[in-house]
């Protein structure tokens, strides 16, 4: 499933299952985004919409854990045997923004 990404520099082709898991993520994300706008539209109480967010924070934390290990066991594994090393600074640099 190779497709050009506007905001990337790279493409990464990836199996079916892999991209039908983090597709599936991102549909219950986006579904529990949805939620929460539906509450605020709703004047619902704010520890309630609270709540739903932190749900959305750590569904958003899993997506990211599962690309990362997809992204280290072949993109970043590949091109250390391929001895590009420059992709241990890429990943380094990835890590220190996903931390922030």
């Amino acid at each position: 499933m190779e497709e050009k990404c506007e905001f990337c520099h790279k493409t990464k082709e990836r199996s079916e299952e892999e991209y039908k898991k983090l597709i599936n993520r991102l549909n219950r994300i986006e579904g529990q985004i949805r939620g929460i706008k539906g509450m605020v539209e709703k004047n619902a109480y704010c520890p309630d919409i609270l709540i739903q967010s932190a749900a959305v924070t750590a569904a958003l934390n899993a997506f990211n854990r599962e690309l990362l290990s997809n992204h280290i066991r072949t993109c970043v594994s590949d091109d250390i045997r391929n001895g590009n090393n420059e992709v241990i600074e890429e990943l380094v640099a990835t890590l220190q923004k996903l931390m922030k």
